[in-house]
């Protein structure tokens, strides 16, 4: 199994389907023959859901992402936007959102074609933020769902896939794209989201044939060495697979 790739001055692209993508640092996919760009996993105010239960957190993450979307949007000036579901946190996130924050998603909506996949955190996107919803997108040999179900062609969310990278002195953590260039699950945007390891059974049973790995640096995507990869700590996996 291989993943045809081309390095550009920007940064690693990858073929998807026969289609040339750029993962990009911040954790989203530009299509650019499609003028197209994925995010996923947003989950605005997952903040304040955690502040009601009595986890306090800064009350910062909407507006931390909404900036990291929009800077995107202006560098790129996509035609389309799919989000991947789980835009918010819970069915009551939108009531939870500034004004402010809330003017910022409609100017958004209002500048491209925005689909609002369907999640498991937000089955029904609130209509008056604009965009139109859907269960799965599809554009040319591309489905876009939520949830992973191994189809061919689908570009995929939920799963938070992260890479440990073990190092000399210590291990990194990075948000990762994984494909077999059939298949590909994003990684998640949100401010505060978690991530589930890539070794993670999990994320693996979607790519029986094999899979490539590709982390988000500062700046850059970086194709991962897999004899690198480690598995996390039994506490720690357990942890960070409750809190996606």
């Amino acid at each position: 199994m291989s993943v045809p790739l081309r390095n550009t001055a920007y940064t690693l692209q990858l073929h998807h389907r026969g289609e040339l993508m750029t993962p990009l640092a911040q954790g989203a996919l530009w299509w650019e023959a499609r003028r197209t760009l994925i995010v996923s996993d947003l989950h605005f105010e997952k903040g304040s859901s955690f502040a009601r239960r009595g986890q306090l957190l800064p009350p910062y993450d909407t507006s931390m992402t909404l900036k990291v979307v929009e800077a995107l949007v202006d560098e790129f000036a996509p035609d389309c936007v799919v989000s991947l579901g789980d835009s918010f946190h819970d069915p009551s996130a939108e009531a939870r959102l500034s004004p402010s924050e809330r003017l910022r998603i409609r100017a958004l909506t209002a500048r491209t074609d925005w689909v609002w996949v369907e999640g498991n955190h937000d089955p029904d996107p609130p209509a008056h933020l604009g965009g139109r919803g859907a269960k799965t997108f599809r554009l040319g040999d591309c489905v876009f769902r939520h949830e992973p179900t191994g189809e061919i062609g689908e570009i995929s969310g939920h799963l938070h896939p992260v890479a440990r990278v073990a190092g000399r002195s210590r291990a990194m953590r990075r948000k990762c794209f994984i494909t077999d260039g059939h298949r590909l699950i994003m990684p998640s945007m949100g401010a505060y989201t978690g991530g589930l390891n890539i070794l993670d059974e999990a994320v693996t049973c979607h790519f029986a044939e094999g899979w490539i790995a590709f982390a988000a640096g500062e700046k850059h995507v970086h194709m991962i060495d897999r004899k690198l990869l480690a598995h996390d700590h039994p506490a720690s996996a357990k942890e960070r697979r409750w809190r996606l």
